[in-house]
């Protein structure tokens, strides 16, 4: 059985009551055959003995009631027995107090370090009361704030490294231009054209992404067919995969198959499965797109549409950080062949915050299917 800070508290507090009863008990009893022994070396004489047995009872017990008043009980014996009760309640109200405040006193004392910046203090878990949760609670609060905090540097690393090539681009063109002097191409100017695009749809993503992230995104929600839409994408990328070498074909068992969703936010979110599958894959290679309606999971209807393709694949241990920010498996780094690493973080966030969620199966040199959950409308 598991007890409660409140169990404690009581259990404690009825030890005490336990304790200061017996010791009332046992100094009473003390006094009280002190207080006979006292009566018959007062009354032990003739004329005691001289009345009847009811006349002695009755003496005998306005004796004891005369000793045992108010005022009798201020008198130094019964003052150092009283004061006796005071320092036992007193001895184990303090020790009670100081088992019930040490964890928060650890507790203050962690809550202090993280104060100071310090975010890899952590608590040790003695119970399983309301203090163990407590601290089990700022325990892996502590963790979430290393978490994040490690996010955060790695955002900045990641954003501060994909704005420094197309601005040191930039830059190194126009002084080139500026040194020599000479007339401007139209070739350099359309260069330096592509670098401005470039870092306005990379700002544009994080814009995004961080509300997405937030949950503040705003979804423009309104009944979809969403097989009609994947077949206009699939339609749209079809010749860039052709010029790849590629076949893409789509595949539906049933028609319409209806989802309340942004088609924007939705159409981007397949347009970067299937451009990462066609930048991915080699040529002569296949890539399928396949919905299905109805599919239960953990009790609940979804819409079912998985991207698969024959590609390179992704390790095993790439997969935990396949919707990271800026993340690119080693073999994509290249920015000319990676993109920026946003795209698939992207299409988690927009997923999620349509109430669904992506799966992602891969094995090197075999291919890779993302399947995407969207609930259906009901």
């Amino acid at each position: 059985m598991r007890l409660t800070v409140r169990m404690k508290i009581f259990a404690c507090m009825g030890l005490l009551v336990l304790i200061v009863s017996f010791t009332f008990s046992l100094t009473t009893q003390v006094y009280t055959s002190g207080l006979i022994d006292q009566f018959q070396r007062e009354q032990h004489d003739a004329d005691y003995l001289s009345f009847s047995p009811e006349e002695r009872i009755e003496i005998f017990k306005s004796y004891i009631l005369e000793h045992t008043r108010l005022n009798a009980l201020l008198k130094v014996t019964n003052g150092v027995r009283l004061f006796f009760f005071v320092a036992v309640g007193l001895f184990f109200s303090f020790w009670i107090s100081g088992v019930l405040t040490l964890p928060l006193k650890k507790l203050i004392a962690a809550i202090e370090r993280v104060a100071q910046g310090d975010l890899n203090v952590k608590v040790p878990v003695d119970s399983k009361d309301e203090y163990g949760k407590v601290a089990q609670t700022f325990n892996d609060m502590t963790f979430r704030l290393r978490e994040a905090e490690e996010a955060r540097r790695r955002l900045v690393a990641d954003v501060a490294h994909e704005l420094r090539t197309p601005l040191s681009i930039m830059q190194l063109k126009l002084e080139n231009a500026q040194q020599t002097g000479q007339y401007v191409p139209p070739e350099m100017l359309l260069r330096l054209h592509d670098e401005v695009i470039r870092l306005g749809l990379l700002v544009e993503d994080l814009h995004v992404l961080s509300l997405a992230e937030a949950g503040r995104l705003a979804l423009d929600r309104k009944p979809l067919d969403l097989s009609a839409r994947l077949e206009q994408i699939v339609d749209d990328v079809k010749m860039e995969a052709e010029d790849n070498g590629l076949e893409i074909r789509f595949y539906s068992n049933t028609r319409p198959v209806t989802v309340m969703a942004d088609a924007r936010r939705i159409t981007q979110v397949f347009i970067n499965l299937l451009t990462n599958a066609i930048r991915y894959t080699p040529e002569g290679g296949k890539i399928s797109v396949v919905i299905e309606d109805k599919v239960l999971n953990r009790n609940a209807v979804y819409t079912c549409v998985s991207v698969i393709d024959t590609g390179i694949g992704i390790p095993a241990e790439e997969l935990a950080h396949l919707f990271d920010r800026f993340y690119r498996v080693e073999k994509a780094r290249s920015r000319h062949t990676g993109g920026t690493g946003l795209g698939l973080s992207i299409a988690h966030h927009f997923v999620r915050a349509h109430g669904g969620f992506i799966r992602v199966v891969s094995e090197p040199d075999q291919g890779t299917t993302f399947t995407v959950y969207l609930p259906l409308d009901k």
